[in-house]
């Protein structure tokens, strides 16, 4: 089925963020669903349903598995935990005060601890076996990424260019580091990563940074893209996705930018090439899988970044990041399929419907299967056959 759909920069990453700065609006049209001969069909084990989820409205708010259980949560501020093996509610908390809590950032488990932050500048944390709130800290923007926690910090990258450690177990601010905004940006900010004492992020500026844990002293800054283009969409360069760190090399990608390759203990490019995208990425060996700015799915060589193979066959669909799954990768779509590809070839080998609402976040994996979670709110496990 074909949709027309309103498109922005790109469509996906900026609905919303640039409704009206443009006098005319461009349209686009989504890919048909690609016809699929299934070479296997998964199997539900249960369903369960988290609140509204997180409607049409931008959300990176993914599940999380840990603690021997399950923990979801929808945009108003309902959060729940949940028996893996099962399905059924063991804890449940409600954020939702005089306002909805409007959670976008998360989820982050650690030190026996729920961390989740939302478009009200809050880190909210939870514990882990009762639900009750632990602390609330207000930081220095909107939280629209998963928090890190590590070192015994909680650190965020904001809305405002902000990268902020706070006290994983009081919640105190411990220290900030700020970065240029440009005029205008994407509606997305990248998670931070950890290694050796280091943190390192995207920002809207086009660059990645690394810092000390311990106290934010910068360590380099790496400029992922470089503004072009004679009008503010067109010099648009945030770098998104969150970066990935893989042995002794770390993965960046930015949009209107590169994918690239950098040491960790220099901070300069093994390689660089040219791709576009504010989506994350996903490593499993030697290969790199990333969705580009029109939804094709790509495969590089992690060594050279070599280009092993590009489907296009799910343009403008408005994927998810995509994910490994029993060997398979695996992304989801603004319809609610799952699409299956060979990780190899980049041919596909089934294609899952669900329940129509759309996927927003990849599939999480467990130890017997993986979850899927609809933007209504619906989550599914899932095993293979």
């Amino acid at each position: 089925m074909q949709k027309v759909l309103k498109q922005a920069i790109s469509v996906a990453l900026a609905v919303g963020l640039l409704a009206g700065c443009a006098s005319e609006e461009d349209t686009i049209q989504m890919a048909p669903l690609p016809v699929v001969e299934n070479t296997f069909t998964p199997v539900q084990g249960w369903s369960s349903k988290v609140g509204d989820g997180v409607g049409h409205f931008f959300s990176k708010l993914s599940p999380a598995v840990g603690y021997g259980k399950v923990f979801v949560a929808d945009r108003t501020g309902l959060v729940k935990a949940l028996d893996p093996d099962t399905g059924s509610e063991i804890w449940q908390q409600d954020l939702e005060g005089d306002i909805s809590a409007r959670l976008a950032g998360g989820i982050s488990l650690s030190y026996g601890k729920v961390f989740i932050g939302s478009e009200n500048a809050e880190v909210i944390a939870l514990d882990e076996e009762t639900g009750e709130v632990a602390w609330r800290q207000t930081v220095e923007g909107e939280v629209l990424s998963k928090p890190l926690v590590d070192e015994g910090l909680v650190v965020v990258n904001t809305s405002r260019g902000i990268l902020q450690a706070l006290d994983a177990d009081t919640g105190e601010s411990r220290w900030q580091l700020g970065s240029e905004l440009p005029t205008l940006t994407l509606r997305g900010d990248s998670s931070p990563v950890s290694i050796s004492g280091g943190v390192f992020w995207g920002q809207a500026n086009g660059r990645l940074a690394g810092a000390l844990m311990g106290n934010g002293q910068m360590l380099w800054q790496q400029p992922i893209g470089s503004p072009k283009g004679g009008t503010e969409i067109d010099r648009l360069v945030d770098v998104d996705a969150s970066p990935v760190i893989d042995g002794e090399r770390l993965f960046a990608l930015g949009f209107n930018g590169s994918l690239v390759s950098i040491d960790l203990r220099t901070g300069q490019p093994a390689w660089k090439r040219n791709y576009s995208s504010a989506t994350d990425f996903a490593i499993d060996g030697s290969q790199l899988y990333l969705i580009t700015d029109k939804d094709h799915v790509v495969a590089v060589d992690t060594r050279s970044g070599t280009e092993l193979w590009s489907n296009s066959q799910l343009e403008h669909r408005l994927l998810s990041a995509p994910a490994v799954i029993n060997g398979y990768l695996v992304v989801g779509d603004s319809e609610g399929y799952l699409h299956w590809i060979d990780p190899y070839s980049g041919d596909f080998v089934a294609q899952q419907e669900t329940d129509g609402s759309g996927i927003a976040v990849p599939p999480v994996r467990m130890s017997d299967g993986y979850l899927v979670i609809t933007r209504d709110g619906r989550i599914n496990k899932m095993q293979m056959p």
